[in-house]
């Protein structure tokens, strides 16, 4: 096994398992990604919180800042997605009736991006925040990329 310490994306491979980087200390992006974790039937995707060593080195890597994100972020092989487009992406590789989410991407993205904006904005109001990052459940500490968890 690599040393994460010293690289924290050795283990990270955004081409076969996407990644889906998330505020760690929202309740409703936990219980997103609890969510994810019970429609992926493929188990495609891999998780990290953005305040990770991960989800920072991911983030340098393409270009974004490390703080300020009210979005997850989807890193997907060389490309990456944020807001409604990344939450879309996301629901067409889930199976039915998840999927048949990604026809919204056929709204026009300001459109999409308002609503993604108006639930990034309140959703500490309404479901409420950890004082740090949650250690999730076995089930879905074995899906995330930082395998500093294990």
């Amino acid at each position: 096994m690599s040393d994460t310490a010293a690289d924290p994306l050795a283990d990270v491979d955004p081409d076969r398992h996407p990644v889906i980087l998330f505020d760690g200390v929202c309740n409703l992006c936990h219980g997103t990604i609890r969510f994810l974790v019970r429609h992926d039937d493929a188990g495609v995707f891999r998780f990290a919180p953005l305040e990770s060593p991960v989800g920072e080195a991911l983030l340098r890597e393409r270009g974004l800042p490390t703080e300020g994100h009210d979005s997850f972020v989807l890193v997907e092989g060389d490309d990456t997605f944020q807001k409604s487009t990344a939450a879309l992406r996301v629901a067409r590789r889930l199976g039915l009736p998840w999927r048949l989410a990604w026809e919204l991407r056929r709204l026009p993205l300001g459109v999409r991006d308002a609503v993604y904006d108006l639930v990034a904005e309140y959703r500490y109001d309404v479901f409420g925040k950890k004082d740090v990052c949650e250690v999730p459940e076995p089930e879905v500490r074995a899906r995330f990329a930082e395998r500093a968890l294990e």
